[in-house]
């Protein structure tokens, strides 16, 4: 997995760029305020990064804090709502004002994101009221959450997953290639039986 990457902005385009980082250029997505924050063309830059794994596609997102990052895969958990969505979301509102407003349950505020009704408001208040980041989790937590975020990519029930990577986390396997190798042996045994 894909955490963070520093490299030179290659090519800047509406919501992506590409980041040369040591002579390969990454196709990073990026949300409209991450992308008016980057330096031009030929500077560094550094980004958190979230890859998503589809059959057809590996598309890696880029974030300017972890906090950021945990917002956008948060909302991937919820049912409905994809990267395009959460995308659109993270892009329509800055990260602390969409906290307070989860957590004020300020439906009016979030139906002004460009693309999201009243009806997805009030699910997303239902389901990420008091899951949400007041700040930057340990890099344990956002090992588990990279962990569980790959596993639903790879068409496992979310609540599996999570129990799958608390096994093998309690087993002693610390870091995330050997939390996630041991989750889909566990997992697959699941299947299986």
């Amino acid at each position: 997995m894909i955490g963070s990457l520093r490299g030179t902005i290659a090519h800047k385009a509406s919501t992506e760029i590409i980041l040369d980082v040591s002579g390969v250029g990454y196709r990073v997505v990026t949300p409209v305020g991450v992308l008016s924050e980057l330096p031009p063309v030929g500077k560094e830059a550094f980004l958190f990064i979230y890859t998503h794994v589809r059959e057809d596609a590996i598309t890696l997102y880029g974030f300017s804090s972890e906090g950021e990052k945990k917002v956008f895969t948060t909302l991937l958990g919820i049912s409905g709502i994809g990267p395009k969505v959460a995308l659109s979301i993270v892009s329509g509102i800055p990260y602390e004002e969409f906290l307070s407003s989860v957590e004020a349950e300020d439906i009016a505020r979030l139906t002004r994101i460009p693309g999201l009704g009243k009806k997805t408001a009030q699910r997303l208040v239902l389901e990420l009221r008091g899951k949400l980041p007041k700040d930057t989790e340990s890099a344990v937590d956002m090992d588990f959450e990279d962990a569980l975020s790959a596993l639903i990519n790879l068409g496992y029930r979310k609540a599996d997953a999570a129990g799958a990577i608390e096994l093998a986390r309690k087993d002693g396997h610390s870091d995330i290639e050997s939390v996630l190798r041991e989750s889909l042996k566990r997992l697959g045994k699941e299947q299986a039986g």
